[in-house]
């Protein structure tokens, strides 16, 4: 058997391309379905796993899973605003935790998640260098952001701006980084945290300018009177929250009437949260209450669902190229005839003959073994990252 499979490996490597496409072909057919699984474990275990440990999330009535998506993985599309006195209203039941977050705007392609610190106790998270937010104006950062964008407290980070050309006026604010957390291997990792205040002033609800009583610049007053100052749009808006500015940054009207994207809602026990749902029922209720578990694990039978289909197909090209290698390597005796009636001459049984293309088929089975355990051991290594990446983001 050590012959053939010396003179197999010999012919296999001397036919460097027919070998190189079969392998390629068995490789691919292989990873696909087995990488796949892969992947779809990690996205439920991600998901779920984040999903049940938040009992219940309140939102504006529309797309659930928009709403569950944006809260707790901070998904792009922004589910339509409620108010503060959405989540205050759930303090004033006294039947669960209300943590309000606003997740709207980005930093440099991640996004920016303003809530109270009560999230940070709820989700588990602690400072690895720095420390919490104090101040209006401040930010934490996620370890993965911290690491891709080689940020440390102290150092400064802008918002994005939602469009190129902003006509209300809004501009970016830098934010002081006072801290980053420790690695969760979370959705936590990938976010930028500030406070809901600092979260309003990027909007430009909250703003700092010079104290306009003492302005000589007649263009920049619109109307002065002994009980107030009305200034123009003219007036310079600060883009950063400093020591010597922040006791000028203000906001104007109930601050209960400022926009939130969300409440997580963290029932006491189980009655509690039973008896906060069925306050939500009613047709006239402007807000809903989901249960993120319910959504998520309707989002993976939809997964689920497209997997079988994807499987289906996977299996038809998988016996497609199985007949093509069996075609292939059926021309390939063909052509080999006298190379087969030279090995008769020499005095070989058909035995032989049996052997030397088994050890060709080993050999390049074995190959492609190899090459496929190679892949999926990376998509193992990586799944985390590839997941949010492809499912989550």
């Amino acid at each position: 058997m050590i012959d053939s499979l010396y003179i197999a490996w010999k012919y296999v490597g001397f036919n460097k391309m027919r070998t190189a496409t079969l392998v390629a072909c068995i490789t691919l057919i292989s990873f696909l379905p087995a990488s796949l699984q892969l992947l779809l474990d990690e996205s439920e275990r991600q998901l779920m796993s984040r999903a049940v440990v938040t009992p219940l999330v309140i939102g504006a009535k529309g797309s659930s899973l928009d709403l569950v998506m944006n809260t707790l993985y901070f998904g792009d599309e922004v589910p339509e605003r409620i108010s503060m006195d959405a989540a205050d209203r759930v303090w004033d039941t006294g039947l669960a935790v209300s943590i309000p977050a606003y997740v709207r705007f980005q930093a440099r392609g991640h996004p920016i998640v303003g809530t109270s610190l009560d999230y940070f106790d709820f989700r588990g998270l602690r400072i690895a260098d720095g420390r919490m937010l104090a101040v209006l104006g401040e930010c934490v950062l996620g370890a993965q952001v911290a690491e891709g964008l080689g940020l440390r407290p102290g150092d400064g980070l802008v918002s994005s701006p939602e469009t190129l050309f902003d006509l209300a006026g809004i501009y970016p604010l830098k934010m002081q980084v006072v801290g980053v957390l420790r690695k969760s291997h979370t959705p936590d990792d990938l976010a930028v945290f500030v406070d809901l205040k600092t979260a309003w002033v990027i909007q430009g609800l909250g703003h700092g300018h010079e104290d306009v009583t003492r302005i000589k610049d007649p263009t920049l007053i619109l109307e002065r009177t002994e009980a107030n100052v009305a200034a123009s749009a003219k007036l310079f808006h600060f883009t950063e929250i400093t020591e010597k500015n922040l006791g000028s940054f203000h906001f104007h009207g109930d601050l209960s009437s400022y926009p939130i994207t969300a409440v997580i809602a963290v029932p006491k026990d189980t009655k509690s949260g039973t008896i906060l749902r069925g306050r939500y029922l009613s047709k006239e209720e402007p807000y809903q209450i989901v249960r993120p578990e319910d959504v998520i694990d309707g989002l993976l039978q939809s997964i689920f669902r497209i997997k079988n289909v994807l499987d289906a197909v996977i299996s038809v090209v998988a016996l497609a190229t199985v007949l093509a290698l069996v075609l292939v390597f059926a021309l390939s005796l063909r052509l080999r005839q006298r190379e087969i009636q030279t090995i008769f001459k020499l005095g070989c049984s058909r035995m032989t003959i049996a052997r030397l293309i088994a050890a060709e088929i080993s050999i390049i089975v074995l190959l492609s073994g190899l090459l496929c355990g190679a892949m999926i051991f990376l998509v193992n290594q990586f799944s985390n990252d590839l997941v949010r990446m492809l499912f989550i983001r």
